[in-house]
């Protein structure tokens, strides 16, 4: 069975399913420690839809998980909400300007500079092996506070709007690593960074006429269930459980970019 869902594209409904079911275990993956879009981004695009669509119902699926993320997080308080405020209203604008750029490039440039960001995490994480065990936030200056979260939240949002994977996990290694806070604390604080560049960037794909909304709803409550679990985890099994997740994350972003790779060379 085919599936018209408007932008001209049909989906059968095994694609459909199959997208779905990566969406809902990326929010598990995205609310515990990021990256989720490591996982979505190649399910649409392997389920069949087109790069710069798959990326606008991507926003879609993310910012509507994300946002139950934020809210679990923040009722149970593991967040500085000053810190991630800050680096929201950073990750907005560089998510904008990110997004807008993503749309000038070609699919081939995305994945070649992906190649070059992506390896330099890992070896970050791999070296940093007890990083994130306690909270050191609070020997910060207010200058450095301040700064470290408006960069973090620009820089990262930024990348998010042109790339997207991964960003969630590069957001917690930044606020663990510069600003020395907790891992639970930080993926608290990356969430709210990355709700504020998914609906950026989700605004400027909608506005370019990327998104198939009739594919995004189902895969949007997909979403949403994967990241209530997920923050869940998270929040009641703190770095033991982000980090390995991290990890692994890390592991499938190196995968993806290896085989792009391999694609590009042949």
């Amino acid at each position: 069975m085919i599936f018209a869902l408007g932008h001209g594209l049909s989906l059968s409904l095994g694609a459909i399913i199959f997208i779905c079911v990566l969406v809902g275990f990326a929010g598990f993956v995205d609310a515990a420690a990021g990256g989720g879009g490591t996982i979505s981004l190649p399910a649409y695009m392997i389920g069949g839809v087109p790069a710069h669509l798959a990326l606008g119902c991507n926003k879609f699926s993310g910012a509507c998980g994300t946002t139950v993320a934020v809210l679990k997080f923040w009722k149970s308080g593991a967040l500085d909400a000053k810190a991630a405020i800050i680096a929201a209203a950073g990750s907005f604008i560089g998510s904008t300007i990110g997004a807008w750029i993503a749309l000038m490039l070609s699919e081939k440039t995305i994945k070649t500079m992906l190649l070059f960001i992506l390896p330099a995490a890992a070896v970050i994480i791999m070296a940093k092996r007890n990083f994130g065990e306690e909270d050191f936030s609070a020997a910060l200056s207010k200058i450095k506070y301040v700064t470290f979260s408006f960069m973090i939240g620009f820089l990262i949002g930024g990348y998010d709007g042109m790339f997207g994977p991964g960003t969630g996990t590069f957001a917690i290694i930044a606020f663990s690593m510069l600003m020395k806070y907790d891992l639970k604390t930080a993926s608290g604080n990356a969430k709210i960074l990355n709700l504020a560049s998914n609906y950026a960037s989700l605004l400027t794909f909608a506005l370019a006429g990327e998104v198939a909304y009739k594919l995004v709803i189902p895969t949007a409550i997909c979403g949403v269930i994967g990241n209530h679990f997920g923050a869940h985890c998270a929040l009641t099994k703190g770095a033991k459980f982000i980090r390995p997740m991290m990890l692994f994350v890390l592991s499938l972003l190196l995968i993806k970019i290896a085989w792009d790779l391999f694609k590009i060379l042949n």
